[in-house]
C-alpha cells in the first residue's frame, strides 16, 4: 500500500526530475550485489513453466523492461533486481545528442499514460561502449539503437551500423528503432527500402561476427495495414529474428485528460495503447503464420495483458509507464498471476498459449 501514497508525493514534481531522482536511489539503495540476488529471487521466484525460448535465446519468464528506461546502461542491475527477465537500455546514437528541450515528459494520470518528446538523448556509442564493457548483468540486456539527429535520412543505415560494430559484443540482442515520433523524420525508415537497406546492412556486419546476435525491428502503431504489411514484408524476407510492437503513438484518439493539446508533440505509452499493440500483434502473427516472434509492449501492467499479448501470438513482453503508475513490485505481480495461470489452466509451458487466439 506504500507505493500509492508515494506516487501522489512523487506526482507533484517535474516528471523527468523524479525519474532521475528514482534511478539514482535504486544506485544507492542496491549498490550491493548479494542483496540484489536477494531481492531478485523475491520479485521473480523461478517458475520453468514460465520459460520461453526466443531468437535462440532463453528467457526465465515474458516480462522485460522496454527501452527508454534506462537509456545510456547505467542502472542494468539495480532495475534487473525488481525480476525483469531482459532489459533493454537504449535507445542509443552514433552520435552523442541532448534531445529535446525540457520539459519533455509528461504524466497523464487519468489515462494511466505517459507522453514523451525525449529524442534519443543519450551520450553516444562510444560512452556506451565504456559503460556497458565489464558490467557483468544480471539480466539479460538488449540494445536498442536508433539514428542520430544530426545524420540525414540517405545516411541512416551508416549510422545505425556504427553503433551496432561498436556494441555488438555487449548486447545479447538488438533492436534497430526506426519509429520514434520525436527524431524528425525517423518513421519514414519504416519505408520498404529505407528499412531493407538499414537491416541488409546490419546483417552484413553480423555475417562477420563470431557470435550470432538476434536483430528485432520496433516499429509503429500508427502505420497503416498497408504499411505495417510492407515492413513485415521485409522483415521475413531477410530472415529477420522478430518484431517489436509497438513504439510510442501520436494518436491522442479516446485519451480522458482534458486539453491534450496543451502537453505539444510526443508520443504516448501506456494504457491507451493496449488495443492496438494487441491488434498489431495478432496482424503480424497471421500474416507471418507465427513464423515470426513478437515482443509486445503498449499498456501492459497485469498478468492478464500479458497473457492477451501472448494468446495473440507474442512470444514476450516488456513494460515501462506500467512501472511508473504500479510501482517496483509489478513484475512480481504479474508473474504471480501467470503462475496462478498455469497451475488452474494445468500447462506445462505458457509457450502453449502463444497465438491460439489467432488460430
Amino acid at each position: 500500500m506504500f507505493y500509492p501514497l508515494l506516487r501522489k508525493i512523487l506526482f507533484q514534481f517535474d516528471e523527468e526530475d523524479v525519474h532521475h531522482l528514482a534511478l539514482g536511489s535504486m544506485d544507492a539503495l542496491l549498490s550491493s550485489a548479494s542483496l540484489r540476488r536477494t531481492l531478485r529471487k523475491k520479485m521473480a521466484p523461478i517458475d520453468a513453466r514460465l520459460h520461453t525460448q526466443v531468437a535462440g535465446l532463453s528467457f526465465e519468464h515474458p516480462v522485460g523492461l522496454a527501452a527508454g528506461f534506462d537509456k545510456v546502461g547505467s542502472h542494468v542491475n539495480q532495475l534487473a533486481s525488481l525480476g525483469f527477465s531482459h532489459i533493454e537500455v537504449g535507445t542509443i546514437t552514433q552520435h552523442a545528442q541532448p534531445g529535446n528541450p525540457r520539459p519533455r515528459m509528461f504524466r497523464l494520470p487519468k489515462d494511466k499514460a505517459l507522453l514523451n518528446r525525449m529524442g534519443f538523448n543519450n551520450d553516444g556509442s562510444d560512452a556506451a561502449v565504456s559503460r556497458l564493457h565489464g558490467l557483468n548483468p544480471e539480466t539479460m540486456v538488449g540494445i536498442n539503437i536508433g539514428k542520430s539527429k544530426i545524420t540525414p535520412l540517405e545516411d541512416a543505415a551508416v549510422d545505425y551500423v556504427s553503433s551496432f560494430t561498436k556494441l555488438y559484443d555487449l548486447g545479447s540482442y538488438f533492436v534497430v528503432n526506426v519509429s520514434s515520433p520525436n527524431t524528425p523524420g525517423l518513421r519514414q525508415l519504416q519505408d520498404g527500402d529505407h528499412l531493407r537497406s538499414i537491416l541488409k546492412a546490419l546483417l552484413v556486419v553480423r555475417s562477420s561476427q563470431k557470435f550470432r546476435r538476434p536483430i528485432f525491428v520496433k516499429i509503429s502503431p500508427d502505420l497503416s495495414d498497408e504499411a505495417l504489411d510492407d515492413a513485415l514484408d521485409v522483415v521475413l524476407d531477410l530472415s529477420l529474428d522478430g518484431i517489436i510492437a509497438s513504439n510510442t503513438t501520436i494518436s491522442r484518439e479516446g485519451l480522458k485528460t482534458e486539453n491534450i493539446e496543451n502537453f505539444g508533440k510526443g508520443g504516448l505509452s501506456g494504457a491507451p495503447l493496449r488495443k492496438s499493440c494487441l491488434n498489431r500483434i495478432d496482424r503480424i502473427y497471421r500474416l507471418s503464420e507465427g513464423s515470426i516472434p513478437i515482443i509486445a509492449v503498449g499498456g501492459i501492467t497485469t498478468a492478464q495483458d500479458v497473457l492477451d499479448a501472448m494468446l495473440r501470438g507474442a512470444s514476450l513482453t516488456q513494460l515501462w509507464t506500467g512501472l511508473i503508475y504500479d510501482g517496483p513490485f509489478i513484475v512480481q505481480r504479474i508473474l504471480s498471476g501467470l503462475s496462478n495461470f498455469c497451475e488452474v489452466s494445468k500447462i506445462e509451458s505458457l509457450d502453449e498459449i502463444v497465438g491460439q487466439f489467432s488460430q
